[in-house]
């Protein structure tokens, strides 16, 4: 069922999407080569704790894991498409590698989710492409997302941009309506038709979150942690999100 928010609730998801800009914002400014993904880690736990919120991520079971999450933030390195483990499967980070950084954040009883894909040093200009490339789709995602019209129009929105660049858009998994809980009705696909799908009503509050492949887009569960996701052919993956709040016109960014 999707829930629409109140106006107190969106009160507090802007705040606290502001605080989880601020948070990933620095997250990224200290992403460089020879850095841990378990220092990412201990930084996310400390800053979320700075103003006495809390990590939506750690110790959150989602539909047919085996086991909780065990981490706060979610470091996913070059073939890793989502749900890396970064104080499990500690590990340095490289010249020329891309890593995505997903964190959950709850303020206030309240959740938003987003996620960046940053650059480690100089990587090559076929990443930068492919970094520059979701990051658009995003953005087109958020601009199709105005109240009356319908989920299909964010998917179709972002794949667009992802085939007509030759990426593998993953299927499987997609964005999502959030704030009562991690993962809500209604899910947006990062595929889809125009004008079909829920429809859009001013007071809803989604995650997009498009996922593009620099090979295919088939991927593949790493059965040893249970979460992580990989590309199935070991290319490159880059992944960005948004918490944003639909309104009468433009989309609202939570999460700016």
């Amino acid at each position: 069922m999707i829930r629409i928010k109140t106006k107190k609730d969106i009160a507090v998801l802007r705040e606290g999407g502001h605080r989880h800009a601020a948070i990933l914002r620095e997250l990224a400014a200290m992403v460089k080569p020879g850095i841990t993904t378990l220092e990412l880690e201990d930084r996310a736990r400390a800053l979320i704790a700075e103003e006495g919120d809390r990590a939506a991520f750690l110790d959150y079971q989602p539909y047919g894991a085996d086991r909780p999450y065990p981490a706060a933030l979610c470091v996913s390195v070059n073939d890793e498409v989502v749900h890396g483990i970064p104080n499990e499967n500690n590990r340095v980070l490289n010249e020329g590698d891309i890593v995505s950084l997903d964190l959950g954040l709850i303020k206030k009883d309240l959740i938003t989710d987003g996620a960046v894909t940053v650059a480690v040093g100089k990587i090559s200009p076929e990443l930068e492409k492919l970094l520059e490339t979701t990051k658009k789709a995003l953005m087109a995602g958020i601009k199709a997302a105005k109240g009356g019209k319908r989920v299909g129009d964010i998917s179709s929105a972002i794949e667009l941009v992802g085939v007509a660049a030759g990426y593998g858009i993953v299927e499987e998994l997609s964005g999502h309506g959030v704030g009562y809980e991690v993962h809500e009705d209604p899910y947006v696909p990062n595929y889809g038709e125009p004008g079909k799908g829920e429809l859009l009503k001013p007071g809803m509050v989604i995650a997009i979150e498009p996922m593009f492949n620099l090979g295919t887009s088939e991927i593949v569960l790493d059965n040893k942690d249970g979460y992580t996701y990989r590309t199935a052919d070991g290319s490159p993956s880059a992944h960005f999100e948004h918490t944003i709040l639909i309104t009468k016109g433009d989309a609202e960014i939570l999460t700016a």
